[in-house]
């Protein structure tokens, strides 16, 4: 920028600030973000003069806004150095002026409406408030902080993949996911949905066999697959051998039921299993602890109830 569109600049940005009412303006969307009525509300000025102050202070800079619904709001800008220290200077000025502590004194009333109907909206809603959140972000909003917890540096596996939901859910979150299926057309359905997923590969192979490299994976998945399966021990000592030292087993699969119409209606293996199965299996397998912990059961499934467990290598 030249000397002359620089001093063009500071005198339009001085010019500005060359109205009582604008610094008020200013001084108010310096703490709080504010709409014009709501801004009309504390400065008791008529809106169509709100609204022309904050044109002139949106053209030189000192202020942004943003659009949510039929509304605008309006808050100070990312001040360059120049703007920011000559704003330091204004704002100490305004400290004693007659109008400050009124106006302030105004805003915390608008706010306080705000955390009103916030409050007020919650009061009305909690009865139906997980029915509304559904209906706003879908069913995997509640669980989504979990992936969070996923170190973008890991190698995951999602072991007997199925269609590819999980490892096509967590390859946002991780270096690389690989999603293992022994069924061909389970692997062409995971194929499609992870066409565009540059980080994942579907991998055709056994789960008593892995076509895995020994160490390579930090975490891997065994999401409701181990009862169809015919050696446990085997897949679990197999899930052992791809983990590197220090990664996690995680399984979710049904707790031990009576429903043995599965194994002709589903092709299940295993009717479930109990804890100390798992507990069994896991330590024969060779890993150092393992946990295990019943799923609360969904209200709306006709399923066996689930339980999650994990080990670490």
């Amino acid at each position: 920028m030249d000397t002359t569109t620089s001093t063009r600049d500071l005198i339009g940005r001085l010019a500005s600030l060359g109205d009582e009412n604008r610094l008020r303006l200013l001084a108010l969307l310096d703490r709080h973000e504010f709409t014009v009525s709501e801004l009309t509300a504390v400065v008791q000025l008529p809106q169509s003069s709100v609204s022309r102050h904050l044109k002139v202070l949106a053209e030189d800079e000192w202020i942004r806004s943003r659009q949510d619904g039929t509304s605008r709001h309006y808050r100070m800008a990312s001040l360059d150095d120049e703007a920011l220290e000559l704003w330091r200077v204004s704002r100490r000025a305004l400290e004693d002026a007659p109008w400050s502590a009124e106006d302030t004194e105004r805003a915390l009333v608008v706010i306080d409406e705000r955390r009103r109907r916030s409050e007020e909206f919650f009061s009305e809603s909690a009865s139906r408030w997980d029915e509304v959140r559904t209906e706003l972000f879908g069913q995997g909003a509640g669980f989504a902080p979990l992936f969070g917890l996923l170190d973008p540096s890991w190698a995951v596996a999602d072991l007997g993949a199925g269609t590819g939901a999980l490892a096509d859910a967590v390859a946002p979150f991780v270096k690389s996911v690989s999603a293992v299926d022994r069924s061909p057309e389970m692997l062409e359905a995971a194929r499609a949905r992870l066409s565009a997923v540059t980080n994942a590969e579907v991998v055709e192979g056994e789960l008593e066999h892995l076509p895995l490299e020994k160490r390579s994976l930090d975490i891997a998945f065994l999401v409701l697959v181990m009862h169809y399966v015919v050696e446990p021990l085997r897949v679990l000592e197999e899930a052992r051998r791809v983990l590197k030292p220090g990664g996690r087993l995680v399984i979710v699969d049904m707790r031990s039921h009576g429903r043995e119409e599965y194994r002709e209606t589903m092709g299940h293996l295993w009717p479930g299993f109990s804890e100390k199965q798992m507990t069994d299996w896991a330590t024969a397998a060779g890993f150092a602890r393992y946990t295990h912990t019943g799923l609360r059961p969904d209200a709306d499934a006709a399923g066996p109830l689930l339980f999650i467990g994990t080990a670490i290598r």
